[in-house]
Order: C-alpha cells, then sequence, then structure tokens
C-alpha cells in the first residue's frame, strides 16, 4: 500500500464482480474511499468487511435518476470509474434490436449518464480523473460474435475522446481502459454456457499470445494508474492492457 490515492473519493459502478470488483478494491487498498456501485447489491454484502473504505450501493446503470443521486449522495468524487456492462453473444444476424439498445444502453450510455452527473462537480473543484472502461473488441480490433458488443465499446472511446477534449482546460482527464480477454466470473458464465466449455475455454487462451487470460487485478492496476496523479498528463487515451491480443 503506497496512499496513492489518499483523500480521494472514487465512484466505481460494475462493482459487484470481475474488473469492477478488483478495481474498488485497489483503490480502497491505496487510501481511497470508494463508492461501489452494481444493481445486484448481494454481490457485494462482504467488501465492507473486506475493506471500511468501501461503502456498496445498489445502482441501476440504465437509470439517469438513480445515477444523479447516488452521485449527489456520494458527495465531492475525485474518480469516476464507469465499468458496468453487458456482453451481447453473436454476430449482427444473432442481435435482435432488443439486444443491440440493450448493448448500447448498458455499456455506452451508461457512461454518458454517469459522466453528466459527475462532471459539473469535477469542472467546479478544478479537477477529476473518469475512466471509462471498454474493450479491445471496439474501435481497437474486431472480435467474432461482438457485434453488438463491439459497437457500444467503440462509442465509449469516442465518447472518451471526446469528453477529454471539452474538459481539458478544467483539470478534468478523461481515459478509456480497453482490457483483452480477461479471466472473470461474467467470462466464466459465458463459457459454461456453451456445448464444450472445456474448448472454449481453451480457444480464448489460446487466441492470447502470451498464452493466458488476464486477470481482474492486472486490469485494476491500470485503472489505478490512471486514477493516481502519477498520470496527470495523461488524457483522452486509449489504455490497451491485452496481453498482445490485438499484436
Amino acid at each position: 500500500m503506497t496512499d496513492r490515492l489518499k483523500n480521494k473519493c472514487a465512484f466505481v459502478t460494475g462493482a459487484g464482480q470481475g474488473i469492477g470488483r478488483a478495481i474498488a478494491l485497489a483503490f480502497a487498498e491505496e487510501g481511497a474511499q470508494v463508492i461501489a456501485a452494481s444493481r445486484t447489491h448481494e454481490k457485494m454484502a462482504d467488501l465492507p468487511q473486506i475493506s471500511p473504505a468501501i461503502t456498496p450501493v445498489g445502482l441501476d446503470v440504465t437509470d439517469s435518476q438513480q445515477i444523479a443521486k447516488a452521485l449527489e449522495d456520494a458527495g465531492p468524487v475525485d474518480i469516476l470509474v464507469n465499468c458496468a456492462g453487458w456482453v451481447h453473444d453473436g454476430t449482427i444476424l444473432d442481435c435482435s434490436e432488443e439486444d443491440w439498445a440493450n448493448s448500447l444502453d448498458q455499456n455506452a450510455t451508461s457512461c454518458f449518464r454517469a459522466i453528466r452527473a459527475a462532471l459539473p462537480a469535477m469542472i467546479a473543484r478544478g479537477g477529476g480523473s473518469i475512466i471509462n472502461v471498454s474493450s479491445v473488441a471496439s474501435s481497437v480490433t474486431g472480435v467474432a460474435r461482438r457485434a453488438a458488443y463491439g459497437a457500444s465499446k467503440a462509442a465509449v472511446i469516442g465518447l472518451t475522446k471526446a469528453v477529454a477534449r471539452d474538459v481539458i482546460r478544467d483539470g478534468v482527464r478523461v481515459n478509456a481502459l480497453c482490457p483483452g480477454t480477461t479471466h472473470s466470473p461474467s467470462l466464466e458464465s459465458r463459457i459454461s454456457a456453451t456445448d464444450d466449455p472445456e474448448a472454449t475455454r481453451k480457444a480464448f487462451t489460446d487466441r492470447q499470445p502470451m498464452g493466458r487470460l488476464g486477470t481482474v487485478e492486472e486490469m485494476a492496476a491500470a485503472a489505478l494508474y490512471l486514477a493516481s496523479d502519477e498520470s496527470a498528463f495523461t488524457t483522452g487515451t486509449v489504455m490497451v492492457v491485452d496481453g498482445g491480443q490485438t499484436l
């Protein structure tokens, strides 16, 4: 522990599991007071026991009023991490209009809502760091069976760059974190839903040049860098952490 985020308040969506949960834990370990938000509140029940610096809150990121109230209740937020998301598995021919709309709403519009709610106070206070968790399945590269997901995550990158440009003189930094294939509960549930989970797991691993999947802790470490003052000269960037997947 180095207290890199001492006296900072962080608001993390998607903190119920996977990368979002790892980010909440890493930020608390580095001295931040963390509001951990997830639609599934029970998944966060143990977080305050692991770290008293973490306060779980239930939050539906598709509800603008809930987001506005949650951020207002949080008080001054120094760091916003938009990590909530949903993966639609399938080509464009497998994707209904409802799936398409849900992908954009949960992955991209949720970031829009949270940024709109948090940004005015950050500007008024003269600083802040916003981290939008995108993916290499986006404008970075095309990934099979990720048409809706990739489009929504590309939108996250576009939003990140546009907002970063708008607030570049206001002391607020906005960056996108793009993980490659990462071992997480979400990935495990998708693997388990296939006809041959072991073959699917092997296929996910084999496509990684390093011969392994990323870990949620590795993604949290990248988010920690973007949240901290160590990255004070970094904004509008797309940080790819993918073990060489897109080389």
